[in-house]
């Protein structure tokens, strides 16, 4: 009888030290794109959910087509949305970025709204009273207020970033979305089940990271709490 090969990746098994140790260039590579296109594409959608959320809680009349406009966008395939981008941008990394921020717009964009139709209106009038203008009572009172449903939003779209990016190794671009496909087709366990495990690692980070950032800007919400 021929002996077992005596090393996990000969042996394809799903946890594998030498897959980590021989590998260990790619998945940092991996990991590098996965978190550029999640932080990019975030940074890139509350750039443009921010201004749309405020026009909608400033204009009655554009509330509709705000959050039509991106819960339709929210509801395309992600094959299809990637397909009908590909004449824009071509096999590049940002076919990737720009399914990710229209992706996010609905999640971000409901939830900042939220956050401002909460302010209590007797908190504006006090401030306008003070002599609060337009912009100083939005960057240091309305805002402020409405950044715990902003930052709810924020957690469930860098989430859901994380886990969409892997969709982009369709193109190529999918940080440790790559190597879970090119493991998938070859049925390499380790390198499948390494990648799946670091994208949890990610999401769960991120999301933990941006809680503490929430608590950190808002101290007040503790206090009431306790």
């Amino acid at each position: 009888m021929t002996a077992p090969p005596d090393d996990c990746l000969a042996r394809n098994e799903w946890i594998c030290g030498d897959y980590l140790s021989s590998r260990r260039t790619i998945l940092w590579d991996a990991v590098l794109q996965h978190l550029h296109l999640t932080f990019l594409a975030i940074l890139l959608a509350l750039l443009i959910a921010v201004p749309l959320a405020l026009a909608a809680r400033r204009w009655n009349w554009a509330v509709g087509p705000v959050l039509g406009i991106t819960t339709i966008l929210y509801t395309i395939p992600s094959l299809a949305m990637f397909s009908l981008l590909l004449p824009l941008y071509g096999l590049a990394a940002s076919l990737v970025v720009a399914g990710l921020v229209l992706y996010s717009l609905t999640l971000l964009v409901r939830n900042i709204l939220a956050g401002l139709r909460a302010v209590p209106e007797e908190t504006r009038q006090a401030a306008r009273g003070m002599g609060y203008g337009p912009v100083r009572l939005l960057l240091t009172v309305e805002l402020p207020l409405a950044l715990p449903a902003a930052m709810a939003g924020l957690r469930i779209a860098t989430v859901s970033a994380v886990s969409l990016v892997t969709i982009g190794a369709i193109v190529g671009y999918g940080g440790l979305g790559n190597l879970i496909y090119a493991g998938m087709n070859t049925f390499f366990k380790a390198q499948v089940l390494t990648a799946s495990v670091l994208c949890v690692i990610i999401a769960v980070a991120a999301d933990l990271l941006l809680l503490g950032l929430q608590r950190l800007l808002t101290p007040w919400a503790r206090e009431r709490r306790a």
